[in-house]
């Protein structure tokens, strides 16, 4: 199992690894509007854990360039171990 953990309010919740965040995010209250990587509504910055996420997605090259510690939460995948996240 890995772990989400939510800067903003303390939250940590178990999800399976190789699990999509989106739903997750969304329940914590991170605003999703298309979950297609285009519109860049569901941007959120990782502070720890980078490694622990899928690869960039061509959507978020597309959207983010090359960025240190952004992600679109509608696009990443937690591989395992423990991701933070602020939104």
């Amino acid at each position: 199992m890995a772990k989400l953990k939510f800067e903003n309010n303390g939250e940590e919740i178990e999800v399976d690894d190789r699990s999509a965040i989106a739903d997750v995010c969304e329940e914590i209250g991170v605003p999703f509007a298309c979950t297609e990587g285009v519109c860049g509504t569901c941007v959120i910055e990782v502070v720890e854990g980078m490694d622990n996420l899928s690869s960039f997605t061509q959507e978020e090259e597309d959207f983010l360039g090359d960025p240190d510690t952004e992600r679109l939460a509608c696009q990443c995948q937690i591989k395992s171990g423990i991701v933070t996240i602020k939104y």
